[in-house]
């Protein structure tokens, strides 16, 4: 599924930026250093071999049979509760990347409930679905977004994306049906080899693309359980990273309902549900910036 920022998270990404704008190391984009045209000859020549070695894209049944199990084991869940750690690339004026990263505490109850406390490199948001209203609460600041929503988390995730641009990097995991969004833009598809490092369990790691995105996915080999995911957007220039670590899974605990509510958030002072609005940073960043087009999320 595509996976635009979240508005808490574009909202982290400006606070950090800025933050670390004042100190003079501003995660923005300046322009690279221009290249001798010796090194720019041999850059070209270097990347010749790598365009000549493209090979044709092949949908491998043991990765497609493995992402079918996960997605299975996942769907069949009446509840769950797990922890993502995003890590995701941001360009520094030098150059090289700097990477951010954001902890969520996620818990479920199908078909309507939902709840995800995040904290990170920036101000912590907690986000509550009881099945009638989804609340975006910042507990720093003591300002909550109220509004109306759809009886399923489904269409509440689509509604939440719509009005207010809100988005969870773990969304694929947490449908009805992740498969699908998987299988709706599948276009290349092959499995890897097994490791024994990552979860502290054994993983079978799969790679594959869909919506114009290069993933790659640890699985459970017992559970069929997501460990950790990696992607890259092919569209992207500069190639950056997004990856996301999955732990403390839980399914089909019992969880109370009133896990999906908070008093505290209800009583926060109320700002609207909509799209937010950034500060005009980019005014204040290097004139000349690297144009690049904008990261999108698994």
């Amino acid at each position: 599924m595509e996976a635009p920022k979240s508005r808490l998270w574009r909202a982290l990404l400006v606070a950090v930026s800025l933050a670390l704008a004042g100190n003079g190391y501003a995660a923005s984009s300046q322009p690279a250093k221009k290249p001798s045209a010796a090194k720019s000859a041999k850059a070209k020549s270097a990347a010749k071999p790598a365009a000549a070695a493209q090979v044709k894209p092949v949908i491998e049944a043991k990765a497609v049979d493995l992402l079918k199990a996960a997605s299975a084991r996942l769907a069949a869940a009446k509840s769950m509760s797990f922890t993502a750690i995003v890590s995701y690339e941001h360009p520094s004026r030098y150059g090289p990347a700097l990477v951010y990263t954001t902890k969520s505490d996620v818990a479920l109850l199908r078909p309507d409930k939902l709840r995800v406390i995040t904290y990170g490199d920036g101000p912590p948001s907690e986000f509550y679905y009881n099945g009638k209203t989804m609340m975006a609460f910042a507990p720093v600041e003591n300002l909550v977004a109220v509004a109306d929503a759809p009886p399923t988390v489904d269409a509440m995730l689509k509604a939440a994306f719509d009005s207010a641009s809100i988005y969870f990097p773990f969304t694929d995991f947490i449908v009805t049906d992740p498969y699908k969004d998987i299988a709706e833009g599948l276009e290349l598809a092959f499995y890897i080899g097994q490791s024994n490092i990552v979860g502290g369990v054994t993983t079978d790691m799969v790679a594959y693309v869909s919506g114009g995105v290069f993933v790659q996915a640890w699985i459970g080999a017992e559970d069929k359980l997501p460990r950790r995911v990696r992607a890259v957007y092919l569209a992207d220039p500069l190639q950056l990273r997004h990856e996301m670590e999955l732990s403390n899974w839980q399914l089909d605990s019992p969880v109370a309902t009133e896990f999906f509510e908070s008093a505290k958030a209800a009583n926060a002072n109320r700002i609207s549900f909509g799209s937010p609005q950034l500060p005009a940073v980019t005014k204040q960043l290097p004139t000349n910036p690297v144009k690049t087009s904008p990261a999108k999320k698994p």
